[in-house]
């Protein structure tokens, strides 16, 4: 028997568990916390409509070709590729997976504390009375210090761990189930307070109402930027999700769907944040802080603020929590299956030492802030090499290895369930595959680098 098939594989039991995982790992922070005031920086609406563009254009062909590689094989993000491609190098494809993975859950954690922090102060009720010169001094004194951050930080991998030791059935899918209608419960919610706002049709225009004269190259750039790294392409977790996935799932079905679900909760998100900033006289353009120094102060100033605050909060930490839980299984399962370790072994050996770098991530904002590798600090470092190089790179090697080496005949198999289902778009979309996203992701990647600017 050949080493890599012994260990018996769990699979997703449902349509909806593939849904709420798939979508669960594109849904996080970067949809509630980035895409409005990234957003807000570039136009609002005129961003939108780009961003949508891109997320049918290339979001779309990469999340299948992911989702196709990774249930052909029915192996990690690593295994896959020396499954279909034995003897060719195209396993480091899924070493930049697993790097990413394992670099972006380590500063991911640290930013999920925060809002594990922020929901805590949310309960107790510390923000209230809170002067709004003070919020800012409040957050840069809680991520400078050491125990708090690092305490939450710990607690957040913890409740990770718990959820992907426990499998794909009864963990991930198990839980995913829940925290994604509750996720949306509560943003319909947030929204529903944010648009009978005083004043919230002004945020509601800015948000919907395209302006491209306030569009520049930087902004469309970024669309496409934000459009890739939202749907969590090129990190591994689709093409371990994928491999959960049985054969007779309509893949492209699957695509459409947690591709709309991480769109609309990321509008959502949009609504949630707007009509409340322009109803307060708020900058839509406030940058990071937006979510951590300004939304703080609004919830304060907001009849019934502090419960929305605490909605908000354990919205992020639930969003959060998705995402980390499928960044985590990419390292595990590599572990179980090339490595040959048991699921409780794999998954608290590899939170374990995500947690080591984690720590150095966190304090890099305090006792280690003049620390710093190229310039950066450690936090920012681990952000810049995951986001700018190891996952632009990995998604246009996704692409190629699907346009170009797989090629058309087994990409049509495995997409059509061996000829089981129309795919009347397969043309279109391995033209998508072979040119269009593979030029599009390398003006992502120049772009992240700083080596374009129009």
């Amino acid at each position: 028997m050949n080493n890599s098939d012994f260990t018996p594989r769990d699979n997703f039991s449902s349509k909806f568990g593939i849904i709420a995982a798939a979508a669960g790992s594109a849904v996080g922070l970067g949809n509630i916390w980035k895409f409005p005031y990234v957003a807000g920086q570039n136009g609002g609406g005129a961003f939108l409509v780009v961003y949508l563009l891109f997320v049918v254009a290339i979001g779309l062909p990469v999340m299948l070709s992911e989702f196709s590689i990774g249930r052909r094989a029915q192996r990690n993000a690593l295994g896959s590729f020396k499954k279909l491609a034995p003897g060719k190098p195209w396993y480091l494809v899924g070493v930049m997976g697993l790097a990413a993975s394992f670099l972006i859950l380590s500063f991911y954690s640290a930013v999920a504390g925060w809002t594990l922090e922020y929901v805590f102060r949310s309960v107790t009720g510390v923000f209230s009375g809170t002067k709004e010169q003070d919020f800012e001094y409040i957050f840069v004194s809680f991520i400078s210090g050491t125990w708090r951050p690092l305490f939450w930080q710990l607690l957040f991998m913890a409740l990770t761990a718990w959820i992907v030791m426990a499998g794909i059935k009864k963990g991930i899918e198990k839980y995913t189930k829940v925290l994604m209608p509750l996720l949306v419960i509560m943003i319909i919610i947030l929204c529903i307070r944010s648009t009978t706002l005083p004043g919230a049709a002004e945020g509601l225009a800015f948000l919907f109402q395209p302006d491209f004269s306030a569009l520049s190259t930087d902004a469309v750039l970024g669309a496409l930027g934000q459009a890739f790294f939202s749907l969590s392409l090129g990190m591994g977790t689709l093409i371990t999700y994928g491999s959960y996935i049985g054969k007779n799932n309509n893949l492209s079905t699957t695509v459409v769907q947690v591709s709309a679900a991480d769109t609309i909760i990321a509008i959502m998100a949009g609504v949630a944040i707007f009509p409340a900033v322009f109803a307060f006289g708020i900058d839509p353009a406030e940058g990071p802080g937006l979510v951590f120094i300004t939304l703080p102060n609004i919830f304060q100033q907001m009849a019934f603020g502090g419960f929305f605050e605490l909605l908000f909060f354990v919205l992020l930490a639930v969003a959060a929590l998705t995402s980390s839980i499928s960044l985590l299984e990419v390292v595990v399962a590599y572990f179980i299956e090339e490595l040959h370790m048991k699921r409780i072994t794999a998954t608290i050996f590899a939170a374990v030492m995500i947690t080591i770098l984690g720590v150095f991530c966190t304090l890099s904002f305090g006792v280690m802030s003049g620390v710093e590798i190229f310039g950066m600090i450690i936090f920012d470092l681990m952000d810049f090499t995951a986001s700018n190089l190891l996952l632009p790179l990995g998604g246009f090697f996704i692409v190629a290895f699907v346009g170009w080496y797989l090629g058309s005949e087994l990409s049509r198999r495995e997409i059509s369930n061996e000829g089981q289902l129309k795919v009347r778009y397969f043309p279109v979309f391995m033209f998508l595959v072979k040119f269009v996203a593979p030029f599009a992701i390398t003006l992502v990647f120049i772009y992240g680098l700083g080596l374009l600017r129009i």
